[in-house]
């Protein structure tokens, strides 16, 4: 089974084996119930805690693009690797560039459309080291 990936409020909302994970801080005011989830019990605070687990509070469809992470990392334990990966250290926030650089290697290109499906598996296989290279590329101010 796959796991898959997509943005709510501007963090990243993490599917894996039926538990979801909301990872980094919200950018924006979240409706938590129209997602389909129970509201996070505690304030979210990624630079405390990069990531919570949310509650399935409906069947409420979960919107996309999706990230399709493949299956060799599940839990807490890839909900940890993304945060490593896509969070920024400083603020907590989900970095927009990094996201769309998943898509179509353009950080600068424009969303692609709700219902793709990208496959980014390397994102959770490349080694550390080499996706700092990459990141570190990606987040230096021109």
């Amino acid at each position: 089974m796959s796991h898959r990936m997509t943005r709510l409020g501007g963090a990243l909302l993490l599917e894996t084996a039926g538990e979801f994970f909301l990872i980094g801080n919200l950018k924006r005011p979240t409706a938590f119930p129209a997602a389909g989830f129970t509201p996070p019990p505690q304030p979210i605070d990624a630079l405390a805690r990069p990531f919570i687990r949310l509650e399935r509070a409906s069947a409420t469809p979960i919107a996309g693009p999706f990230v399709d992470l493949g299956d060799r990392t599940t839990g807490a334990a890839l909900a940890t690797v993304l945060a490593e990966r896509l969070v920024v250290a400083r603020n907590g926030s989900v970095s927009d560039r990094l996201w769309r650089l998943l898509f179509d290697g353009d950080p600068d290109a424009d969303p692609p459309p709700a219902d793709a499906v990208i496959d980014a598996r390397y994102l959770v296989e490349i080694p550390t080291h080499l996706w700092n290279i990459v990141r570190d590329t990606v987040l230096k101010c021109t």
